[in-house]
Parts: C-alpha cells; sequence; structure tokens
C-alpha cells in the first residue's frame, strides 16, 4: 500500500511538472487565469503592473542595403505620423567591360530604351496616381560606390539631380500585375519607364562612340546614375527590388553583323551588390501631425507611437517591478494595444497599417545602446524562440473593435530574475526595427559574455514601412501593461 501511495505521489507531482513546464510555452497571446494551474498545493495569481511611457524619435542612421526593397514614393496625407518623401538613386552596369553594341556603330539603329523595375507592392493608397520622374544623377555629385547611405540624411549627402531621362510616368495599378510578352522575355509585376529618345541615342551612340564604356570607372564618370523621385501629392510608397531579373535597363536596337540580315537586338544593364552606388533616402516631416505633440514631451503618456525606421520608437519604465517579491513566475508579459481612431479606421488606417514586427529591447544605461532583454530574446538565429518572445503584428476583437492591432513580449525569465536573483532591472524599448544591430548577452549563467545580433529586413520590417498608435501606460482602455502570472513561495 506505501508503495501504491508512492507511486500516486509520484504521478502527481510528474503531473504538475508537466503542467507548470507548458505555462512557459504558451503563445504570444494574453491568457486567462484559467489556463493556469490551481491545484492542491498551488495557488495561481495573476496582478497587472503599471508602466510609464514616452515616445520619442529615434534619430537612427538606417542604412537600406541593395539587397533590400527600396522604397519610392510619398505620403502627403497622414494626419497621425505626417508626411514621408522617398527617392532612389542607383547604377546599373553592363556584365563586362569594355562593354559594346554588335556590328559597326553606322549599322546600329537605336530603337529604344526602357528602364524597368521590379514591383513588389505597395503601403499606402493606391486609388490615388503617383507619378515617377526619372532624372540623371548630376556629375557634380560625389555618387560612390564603397558608400552606404543613410537613409534619413538625404540633405547631408546632397545627390544633385541634372535633365529628365523620361517623361514623367504615371503608374497605373489597374495594369501594374500584367504579364509582359515579347521576344526577350516573360515575366509580371514590372514597371517599364520608356525613356526619351535623346536618352537612347546617349546610351547607345554616343557613349558607344567614346570610351564611356572602356571601363567601369570612365561610364561612372560619365553617367552617374539613375535620380527616381516622385509627386508630393500621392498617398504610397513602392516597394522595389534591385536584385531580382526584373530590374534592369534594356536598351533595344537593330544592327547589321556583316549580312545583309539586320536583327532586333537588347542588351541589359543591371544593378550589382559588389560595384553599383546606391541610395534609397527616406524624409520624414512630422510637423503638423498628431505625433508632434507627443514626442519627446510626457514622461508618462496616454498614447505612444511607432513607426518604422526612420521613424519614433517608446521608452518604457516598470516602476512596480523594483519592489516586486520573489515569487515563482509562471507568465510575465508585456501587452501593446493601438488604439483606433474611429474617423481613420477604413480610410488611414486601413492603407498605413502597423509594423509586422515590433521588438522589445532593454536600454543598457552603461554602454548607452540598445540590448536583447535578458534570457527571454535569445537571437535572431532561433525562429522558435523569436516566436515564443513575440513582437509580430496579432489582430484581436476588443472594446468594441474588430481588428486592433497588438503585440504581446514574453519577459517571464527576465522578471523572474529580478524577482528571485536580484538580476539588472533595465528601462525597456519598442521599436520597429530595419536593420538594426543590438548588444547580445547570452542567458543566465553566460551573461558576462557579449555579441552583436542584426535585425535585418528579413526578420523586421521593410523600410519605411508601418505606422501604429499605441495605447501608454494612463490610457483608459488600451492600457500598455505588464501582466504577470505568479505563486507564492
Amino acid at each position: 500500500m506505501a508503495s501504491n501511495n508512492l507511486i500516486k505521489k509520484f504521478y502527481f507531482l510528474l503531473i504538475v511538472t508537466i503542467i507548470f513546464s507548458a505555462c512557459t510555452r504558451i503563445g504570444t497571446s494574453e491568457i486567462g487565469l484559467g489556463l493556469l494551474p490551481s491545484l492542491d498545493a498551488v495557488s495561481t495569481r495573476d496582478t497587472i503592473l503599471d508602466v510609464e511611457t514616452q515616445t520619442v524619435d529615434r534619430a537612427d542612421s538606417l542604412r537600406i542595403f541593395g539587397s533590400d526593397q527600396h522604397i519610392l514614393g510619398s505620403i502627403s496625407n497622414d494626419p497621425v505620423f505626417g508626411t514621408t518623401k522617398a527617392s532612389m538613386f542607383f547604377q546599373l552596369k553592363p556584365e563586362y567591360f569594355p562593354f559594346y553594341f554588335p556590328g559597326s556603330l553606322d549599322s546600329l539603329t537605336v530603337d529604344s530604351a526602357v528602364l524597368i523595375l521590379s514591383y513588389r507592392g505597395f503601403y499606402g493608397d493606391s486609388t490615388k496616381p503617383l507619378t515617377i520622374n526619372v532624372n540623371r544623377v548630376s556629375t557634380a555629385s560625389s555618387f560612390d560606390i564603397t558608400k552606404y547611405y543613410a537613409s534619413n540624411y538625404a540633405t547631408a549627402y546632397n545627390i544633385q539631380t541634372a535633365e529628365a531621362l523620361a517623361n514623367p510616368f504615371l503608374v497605373d495599378f489597374k495594369k501594374i500585375n500584367d504579364s509582359v510578352l515579347n521576344r526577350f522575355e516573360a515575366s509580371v509585376r514590372q514597371i517599364r519607364i520608356k525613356l526619351s529618345a535623346n536618352t537612347a541615342k546617349l546610351l547607345m551612340k554616343q557613349f558607344d562612340s567614346t570610351n564611356a564604356y572602356k571601363s567601369d570607372s570612365l561610364l561612372r564618370e560619365s553617367f552617374k546614375g539613375f535620380a527616381l523621385t516622385t509627386n508630393i501629392n500621392s498617398n504610397l510608397l513602392l516597394r522595389i527590388s534591385m536584385t531580382d531579373t526584373n530590374t534592369k535597363l534594356g536598351m533595344y536596337f537593330t544592327a547589321s553583323t556583316g549580312s545583309a540580315l539586320r536583327d532586333t537586338g537588347v542588351r541589359y544593364f543591371r544593378f550589382s551588390l559588389y560595384n553599383s552606388a546606391d541610395a534609397n533616402f527616406i524624409t520624414r516631416d512630422r510637423a503638423s501631425s498628431e505625433v508632434t505633440k507627443h514626442l519627446n514631451t510626457l514622461s508618462n503618456d496616454s498614447l505612444v507611437y511607432v513607426q518604422t525606421s526612420p521613424g519614433t520608437m517608446v521608452k518604457i519604465k516598470v516602476p512596480g517591478l523594483k519592489n516586486f517579491a520573489n515569487k515563482i513566475i509562471h507568465r510575465a508579459e508585456l501587452i501593446a494595444e493601438q488604439v483606433p481612431n474611429p474617423a481613420y479606421i477604413s480610410t488611414i488606417d486601413a492603407q498605413m497599417t502597423p509594423p509586422a514586427y515590433l521588438f522589445l529591447g532593454a536600454y543598457d544605461s552603461s554602454q548607452k545602446r540598445l540590448r536583447n532583454v535578458p534570457t527571454d530574446y535569445i537571437g535572431t538565429s532561433s525562429t522558435d524562440g523569436m516566436f515564443r518572445f513575440g513582437g509580430n503584428l496579432q489582430y484581436k476583437s476588443i472594446q468594441g473593435y474588430d481588428k486592433v492591432a497588438s503585440y504581446n513580449f514574453n519577459v517571464s525569465r527576465y522578471v523572474q530574475g529580478v524577482v528571485s536573483r536580484a538580476d539588472s532591472l533595465f528601462d525597456f524599448r519598442i521599436i520597429a526595427p530595419v536593420n538594426d544591430s543590438i548588444l547580445f548577452v547570452p542567458p543566465y549563467p553566460n551573461n558576462n559574455q557579449g555579441g552583436v545580433d542584426y535585425l535585418g529586413t528579413s526578420q523586421g520590417n521593410q523600410p519605411g514601412i508601418g505606422r501604429v498608435r499605441l495605447g501608454g501606460g494612463k490610457h483608459s482602455k488600451f492600457r500598455m501593461r505588464l501582466h504577470i502570472y505568479y505563486s507564492d513561495l
């Protein structure tokens, strides 16, 4: 009988252990108390700790790399976050040097030159027209293939434009997904801008008769690159891929190669990650927007604003955690929820959606930089670990609204370390990352080592895409909060 009792007790403790272990693997949604164990020897409770929140300008130096999607367009009507202008400067090159067109110069007849862009989607309002202007980068500008240009430093770099290379091009979103079928290619999702006749002759006749195509350096002296801008009255940002086969300069011609027959041909110049200069500038202007009233002002605001880089972030303090008694922490999650504006739900907020991913970091005041939340965030190398930590956009139906953006962050192990081991207490930061690097410290007990973790566009967001107004620590309905499920020791 005693043996049976020991076996029953063993299985009872095993079941309790399994249930407690499972509670640390709950997904990134706020859970109800009824889902946590409440057994004879265990009393599970929950509490909510208030947080203090403040919106600040990130003032970051975002770099958009050639392998990232590029942004082109303008947002002129966002009363919450203000205006955005995005321009592109880039070079397209032949695959080899010296480059030449087939046949003799006299036999070459210019047909057309077309700037082709790989369209990957849009952000904003596609019902309004978007006009693309194509200009030549001024030969007086310094446009360097060795430099990674910070996207929000357009004025500092001062890349100037020269003559127009094409008539203003109106993007037709009704046809943008149409197939392109000709004797040279079969493709989809291309923006094809026909360059002027003078530009086509410059590229195929004049340059071919000079030293412009003799070497890469000579081509850069003769033609610094393309500059793309858009009209300021649009409300849309295009997403452009520079590295796939859809982006190129197509030069169409007919030529004779010695026989009586003349044939139509094409030569392509493409973007190179290794020897093409590239800059994608994104300029924000929040002067007359709602966010201006909340930026760098109140230390505990009821509304906070997160805009994808180059953008804004939120500072977060949790004063109550300092004196929280030692407990068994089953789950601790920071919950951030969008504050809908009824006037914008079906229009502006529907078009300018929230970031796909928000990152919660800890601010290391000794090194004055963002780091991972200790023990809980284990780095981008673990997809499953990132999912468990949270930050991915989710929607819920709350407070009478059907679709409210929500972000949850699992900080259970960090809170356990603070209350049990008196680990360092950090303030938090919420950002919408684009090519960000953070200080990474491995989990306890290896937390005396440090490195760097990168949040690229594959883990974070595309440049300039996404913004959200969240409830701060004092909001009455959509309050940001730290929800803790615990048991007494």
